[in-house]
């Protein structure tokens, strides 16, 4: 055991130090446990013959969600032997895709403080805030505002339970110690109208403040960490889709901080693609490129992709022109008015031609939207598409001539018989991917 002053009920409260029926006779009498545990010694294996045992008991993965929290809060060690003794099962419990109900029951499930809360009300006092964190040498830092949790938007305070898993992922992933991860939710309201009248939920009842206010409540708290934990990364997690990417590039020539959903899924996910021209026999540089999804994530890969393209001889504006950009309301073109500023780059001169031929207007003054299967491109990638966003099966054969990938999606339509032409698929669990290009015109 690690050496501590702790003895007794303290040490057993201790998750980290606690070690449950695990003690050895010489640390039950070094540290005043004798009478305060059963009176025998047993191994790791048979503490996690236990946990099954009572994980079996349990009828829905949300339910076997609140157990391992539960024992993550009494005993560190066993929690991490229970997670890596099976990482295929016990992952999706701990994160995706279970985090995700666990989230929308946040304050309804809620047992334990974990992490930290910092709100925007404590402006003018977050570095003292910060001090009260027990552990002073922090490594990394996981925030969320709650903005935009997976695929289910606005939740708020009850998107706290995403840094909190993440951070889990780092230790039992990476074997990073416990002791330097520091998952936080910064509270600045939500928009979320369900929330806002749940007496339970565990937030501001208050919507969100304008940009401005809340960049300057991030500043503050970015600059109050760098003189709290001065050897600390940012990790950003879950920010709507404009916040992720501006407070990216606010602070990155400034500060150590980092993006998964920008950085983190583009860094994968190309590597997925130089892997897949690899097997194709290609270059990155001489292929054309769809994307399903046009937030942070899918501009966060086009942006790293067309660096993978200049380093093979094209000039940035070629590299741009072979990617296509589709979100919910179609190809990122000229005309384009809706568009935030870094999605205009991305922006397409020959949408005319990718046009609909067998558009319907019936009767409205509507001109025919682009077909991404006109694209005809060589690799399909599927960002975290929103409802509706969808791939018309017939129009063009993307399953034998893509290699396609798929971030994950929020419901996606699916229809069976292409999982073997997915080469790569991060984070995705989705087979052939479908765009119903007309069927929001009609």
């Amino acid at each position: 055991m690690t050496s501590t002053t702790k003895r007794g009920i303290e040490l057993l409260h201790d998750p980290s130090l606690n070690e449950s029926t695990a003690f050895t006779e010489a640390e039950k009498q070094t540290f005043g446990l004798v009478g305060l545990v059963p009176d025998v010694t047993e191994t790791e294996d048979l503490q996690l013959q236990r946990v099954n045992l009572q994980l079996a008991q349990k009828n829905t993965d949300l339910e076997r969600y609140i157990y391992l929290m539960n024992l993550l809060d009494h005993d560190e060690t066993l929690f991490y032997r229970t997670v890596m003794s099976d990482p295929a099962r016990f992952l999706p419990i701990v994160y995706d895709p279970t985090i995700g109900e666990a989230c929308l029951k946040f304050g309804h499930i809620y047992r334990q403080a974990r992490g930290m809360y910092l709100s925007i009300t404590r402006r003018g006092k977050v570095k003292e805030i910060l001090k009260n964190w027990p552990q002073k040498d922090v490594r990394f830092i996981c925030v969320t505002d709650g903005g935009r949790i997976l695929g289910l938007g606005d939740l708020g305070a009850n998107g706290a339970g995403i840094p909190i898993g993440k951070l889990q992922l780092y230790t039992a992933c990476a074997g990073v110690p416990p002791q330097y991860l520091l998952p936080m939710y910064l509270d600045a309201g939500t928009n979320n109208e369900q929330y806002l009248h749940d007496p339970l939920y565990l937030g501001m009842h208050k919507t969100r403040p304008a940009t401005a206010d809340l960049y300057s409540f991030v500043d503050e708290f970015v600059e109050a960490v760098q003189e709290v934990f001065p050897k600390c990364c940012i990790h950003f997690e879950d920010w709507t889709g404009t916040d992720a990417v501006h407070l990216l590039q606010r602070y990155r020539d400034k500060y150590c901080v980092y993006n998964d959903d920008v950085q983190g899924t583009a860094g994968i996910t190309l590597a997925g693609m130089i892997n897949a021209a690899k097997l194709k026999g290609t270059k990155l540089k001489d292929e054309k490129y769809l994307f399903l999804g046009a937030g942070s994530a899918g501009i966060g890969l086009a942006d790293l992709l067309c660096s993978a393209l200049v380093a093979q001889g094209v000039t940035l504006k070629e590299a741009q022109s072979r990617v296509y950009m589709f979100d919910i309301n179609g190809l990122l073109e000229t005309t384009r008015k809706d568009l935030v500023d870094f999605q205009k780059p991305w922006r397409q001169h020959d949408w005319r031609r990718l046009q609909s031929k067998s558009y319907r207007n019936d009767g409205e003054d509507q001109r025919a939207p682009c077909d991404p299967c006109a694209v005809e491109p060589h690799r399909a990638c599927g960002m975290r598409a929103r409802s509706g966003l969808q791939l018309v099966e017939g129009q063009s054969d993307l399953r034998s001539r893509c290699a396609v990938r798929a971030g994950p999606l929020q419901r996606p339509d699916i229809s069976s018989g292409a999982g073997k032409q997915l080469l790569h698929i991060p984070g995705g669990r989705y087979g052939h991917l479908r765009y119903a290009s007309e069927a929001r015109h009609r």
